[in-house]
């Protein structure tokens, strides 16, 4: 299938529904990034999950936003996310996809992009601002190269969207709890237990539940209906405060309410 679904899938025979942990590349800097997703990786994350920082990051909230923009003050290249992931991927087997806005694409080249991916180690691509009906280049890249394509889809999807993601998707859709921005939120709204419902109803693909995910509590019960749970503000909130042990330690908290 691929290396994503391998991951997710293991985690399902050990007993408990995936991580999914998310981290800008370059913040604070390279090399703490860099160590920071390992720490994702020591301490339970089953994927992780690498957002290059962008100028216009519509779907980021302001933390996460933060982040970014250190980054690129901070002079982050599109070249260093693939110094980043070849790094993540030489100390640990946990794939390692790429969240990423279209245009940081474009601007590098489609080929020249996934080829750089591939022969860091990166397993695939999150695209939240491209639809599968507009993605047809990308599709063809990934046949050829292997990677997983991940597509979103949102408590509004019609069900020809999400026969068109589901059918697009690799490796797990990315189910959207709520519309709106990335963020730490105290409730998840029951349209992402709908929304996975109905995903069940177009594909027997892995549906994994991010937006607003932060609490090991919410962990635990997007676990009772999802294939797994998807967490980047809270741990990017606790690298900038805590550094990579505030990182390793939130990791363990969360990846224990998948187990739940």
């Amino acid at each position: 299938m691929s290396r994503v679904h391998d991951a997710i899938r293991a985690a399902h025979d050990d007993g408990r529904a995936a991580f999914i942990g998310y981290l800008p590349v370059g913040f604070p800097d390279l090399d703490t990034s860099v160590e920071a997703a390992v720490a994702l990786a020591d301490n339970g994350a089953d994927v992780i999950e690498f957002g290059p920082p962008y100028s216009d990051p519509v779907m980021d909230g302001p933390i996460i936003q933060e982040a970014t923009n250190a980054a690129l003050e901070a002079g982050f290249r599109t070249r260093d996310l693939f110094t980043a992931v070849r790094a993540v991927a030489e100390r640990t087997d946990v794939p390692v996809v790429v969240m990423t806005y279209w245009n940081l694409v474009v601007q590098y080249g489609l080929d020249r992009y996934a080829d750089d991916l591939v022969a860091a180690g990166g397993a695939g691509l999150i695209t939240p601002d491209v639809t599968p009906d507009s993605a047809a280049d990308w599709i063809a890249v990934s046949e050829r190269t292997g990677l997983d394509r991940i597509f979103l889809a949102a408590p509004t999807s019609t069900d020809e969207r999400l026969d068109m993601v589901t059918g697009s998707s690799t490796g797990f859709v990315y189910t959207v709890s709520r519309m709106g921005i990335t963020g730490e939120r105290k409730e998840l709204d029951r349209a992402a237990r709908e929304l996975v419902g109905r995903i069940r109803e177009h594909s027997d693909i892995f549906a994994c539940v991010g937006i607003g995910v932060s609490t090991p509590d919410q962990v635990a019960d997007i676990a009772g209906y999802a294939d797994g749970a998807i967490v980047g503000t809270a741990l990017v909130r606790a690298l900038r405060d805590g550094g990579v042990d505030a990182v390793a330690s939130l990791t363990r908290d969360l990846t224990a309410g998948a187990r739940r």
